[in-house]
Formats: C-alpha cells, structure tokens, sequence
C-alpha cells in the first residue's frame, strides 16, 4: 500500500510552508486538492510539477474511494487544501477516515492553521479553547450553536467568517457576549493583515465603520465572560444570593426569585446553578 500525506499548506504568505511539505509535494504521484486552481499557483511559485486531483466538499464521497483504491496499488498521494490544514473547516475527513480503516498509513506535515495563527497573537487566553468554525447562517441552527457556546465551560473559542457577512454577525455577537474580550484577525500573513482587539462592543463600532472591512478573510477569538461570575465587581451568583438572604431575610427560593425578578443581566439557569452549589455548601439549610 502507497502512503497518504496531509500536507498544510500557506494561509496567505507563500513561504509559510516546510522543506518536508514541499518535498512530498514533489515526489508523491498525485496531489488531491480543494481547487486546482489554487494549488497550482503554490506549485509554480515551488517549480514544482505534479498532476492535480480534484477533492472538495461537493465530491469527498465518492472521490475518496477513487484514492484508496490508488492508495491500494502503492500510490503514495498527498492532499491539500486551498490554504491550511486539510479537516479544519475544509475537505479531507472523510477520506482520512476511510484510509485508516483500512489501515493506509496516514502522515500529518503540520504547519501553517488560522485557527492556531489567530490564537497565537489574540492577547487572549489559550489555555483552553474550542474551535467553531463557522456559524450556521439559519436563523434557528445559529441560536442553537449560540447556546452550546454560551452553555461550554470552555470561554475561550475561534470562529471563522467571510467579509460579508462579518458586521452582521457582530451586531449579534455583540448582544449575546456583552462586555467580552475579542479579537479579529483579517488576511493573517498576507500583505495587507490587520487585527481588531478590545471589548467586543468597542470592536463592533471599529468594524462597522471600517471602509475595508468586506475585504480578506477573519479568524475570530472571543473570550467570553466566566458564567459563574456577573461583572459587578466580579462578585459570584452565589454571594449575590446570600446577600439577598441577609438584607430580606428570606430563603433560597425567595432568593433566586428576587435575583430574577430583579436582576436581568443574570440568566435563570445560572443562578439556578449556583443555588444548588449554595445548598450543598449549606448542607440543605434554608431550603424552604
């Protein structure tokens, strides 16, 4: 059986590629590709002469058993993707998958990611992340992946959008991640690459009003604010709660209705959360 090489390839700067990429690039029979058009530009720019397979999201299924039945022969191919890395919000899983079923070798050639780019230079906090990729434009699908988001323990996540669609979504954003830390990365290692950091409303005035903001591509991290903490002086839902019980002398259920009736910032399920935590640290006292 030949090998099958997932081959990362420049985001932007065309000498953001490696010296074992451009080799197996070189001496692989075939290249699978997302667009032909594309690749072949990387491949001139290389001097590199290799014959071009056409794999993208509208043929996976069925191009995907064209290949393993070359990689059956002793073919040794290699895919790309029009810029990054293959199975990264682009084509390629499912061909992967496929070759390690049955039991082709697979080889990563890492290197350049937008994703990884973005977070690199965010001034955001990586320790943990979650990449979404993009949005669904459907208005119901698009609340649904809201509210995972909103609902992951994880505050650090990156999105992708195109440039027409980017202030639209960030007059959403904007209403949904009130007073968030954000960061926009447009055309990362290209000429003319630029980057918007701030708080997310502050973002969405720059963005708005930014003559050239249809223009590249966006990588976008956002570090939402902590659930269990609301911005008024970082105090917890849990002490806000006690401080009700004190100052009205009422129980944990009367609580929790005095902070929803009279706190909207803060949602019904989180201080739901943080009365059960509160219970427990009580031992069940004040229940009533």
């Amino acid at each position: 059986m030949g090998n099958l090489y997932v081959v990362a390839t420049p985001i932007g700067n065309l000498q953001d590629i490696t010296l074992r990429a451009l080799d197996v690039l070189r001496n692989v029979d075939y290249i699978a590709c997302e667009d032909t058009r594309q690749t072949i530009k990387l491949l001139n720019h290389y001097e590199i002469k290799k014959k071009l397979v056409a794999y993208h999201k509208f043929n996976e299924l069925s191009k995907s058993n064209f290949i393993i039945d070359d990689l059956k022969k002793g073919m040794d191919i290699a895919i790309v993707t029009d810029a990054g890395t293959p199975c990264i919000s682009d084509p390629g899983y499912i061909l992967i998958r496929k070759a390690r079923e049955e039991g082709i070798n697979v080889f990563a050639l890492p290197g350049a990611s937008a994703v990884v780019s973005a977070l690199s230079v965010s001034g955001i906090d990586t320790t943990n992340f979650a990449f979404i990729g993009f949005l669904p434009t459907d208005n119901t699908k698009f609340n649904e992946e809201i509210d995972r988001i909103k609902d992951l323990s994880i505050n650090t996540f990156v999105l992708y959008e195109s440039p027409k669609r980017i202030v639209k979504l960030f007059n959403k954003l904007t209403t949904i991640f009130e007073s968030a830390t954000v960061y926009i990365a447009s055309d990362l290692t290209k000429i003319h690459e630029r980057g918007f950091y701030g708080k997310i409303e502050d973002v969405y005035e720059q963005i708005k009003n930014d003559a050239n903001i249809e223009k590249g591509e966006y990588a976008i991290v956002i570090e939402k604010k902590d659930k269990k903490v609301v911005e008024e002086g970082s105090i917890s839902i849990e002490a806000m709660i006690v401080d009700t019980i004190v100052k009205n002398n009422c129980s944990v259920k009367e609580a929790i209705k005095k902070l929803n009736e009279n706190n909207k910032k803060l949602k019904k399920n989180d201080i739901y959360e943080a009365s059960l935590k509160l219970k427990d640290l009580l031992g069940g006292k004040n229940e009533k």
